[in-house]
């Protein structure tokens, strides 16, 4: 399924306020794609890696997310280069929490005075004065909670941070968590084939907090030809990570899915499951067959 090229059929998929006062496509974009092999170093394509940021905004996406350990800060130099100056309402989110020592090599990383020196860094390689949304990407189980968040919490009082996400937690970490500081988003693996958090998006759905699904893609052995999702995707003349992304939009209302991908190809295929109507029936049937 292809859209037409004038269109934007990322709108297709409505909108979502992060925080209750941050509107943005609920189809976004992840960066993570954009560098070298194990998310380190430079992309192999710099030139087309800037014309999947730029093809993004083109086709209606208004969020993308990044961190500054993909490269690192290589993804989110590209986004500056690519659309800096920033449209009125695309929304910038971003990371810190995790050091890098080489290619695949991530460690959580807490301690206040570190989280405040990657802010100020985030914010000058993505030239913006404030981050729309600033997320914690580990919680540092040697560092105490309230000092970590206590210093995201400073930096929004500071006016550098608009609002405060979390990554791979748990419903009792997001609980502790918004005991300290107001929370607006969580960003946890979550896709048709590994539903294993589907109690934080319950959560998230009872207390209007964006669910961002990282992963959103990964299909498992449904897509088998014959299988469910490759038997509903020819009905819809559309591909089985289509549907997944259709799946993910039609599961709740505050679910934001950020497909990657270095292509643009590739980007207008993601971005057009937006206009993926599925049927109620298409769409239990799917639940139940993952």
């Amino acid at each position: 399924m292809t859209s037409d090229i004038g269109k934007q059929p990322a709108k297709a998929a409505g909108t979502y306020r992060i925080g209750g006062d941050l509107p943005v496509d609920r189809l976004g974009y992840g960066a993570m794609q954009l560098t070298g092999p194990g998310v380190w170093g430079d992309p192999k394509d710099p030139a087309e890696a800037l014309r999947v940021l730029r093809r993004a905004y083109e086709l209606g996406v208004t969020f993308i997310d990044t961190a500054d350990s993909y490269g690192p800060f290589v993804s989110e130099l590209l986004i500056r280069e690519a659309l800096h100056p920033y449209a009125d309402d695309l929304v910038i989110a971003t990371k810190a929490g995790l050091t890098r020592g080489g290619p695949g090599d991530w460690r959580p990383l807490g301690r206040p005075e570190y989280l405040r020196q990657q802010c100020e860094l985030s914010l000058r390689h993505l030239g913006l004065d404030c981050i729309p949304l600033y997320q914690l990407h580990r919680i540092d189980q040697q560092v105490p909670l309230a000092d970590q968040l206590g210093e995201l919490a400073l930096l929004k009082q500071e006016g550098k941070i608009r609002h405060i996400g979390l990554s791979e937690v748990t419903v009792a970490q997001i609980e502790a968590a918004q005991a300290i500081t107001p929370i607006a988003s969580v960003q946890n693996l979550y896709n048709l084939a590994d539903r294993g958090a589907e109690d934080v998006l319950d959560h998230c759905a009872r207390n209007d907090l964006a669910f961002i699904p990282w992963f959103p893609i990964a299909t498992g052995n449904l897509a088998r030809p014959g299988g469910p999702l490759d038997a509903i995707a020819t009905e819809h003349g559309a591909t089985p990570a289509q549907l997944a992304l259709a799946w993910l939009l039609r599961r709740s209302p505050v679910m934001l899915p950020i497909p990657g991908t270095s292509s643009v190809a590739h980007l207008e295929e993601n971005v057009a499951a937006a206009e993926v109507q599925l049927t109620d029936d298409e769409f239990e049937a799917l639940t139940k067959a993952a």
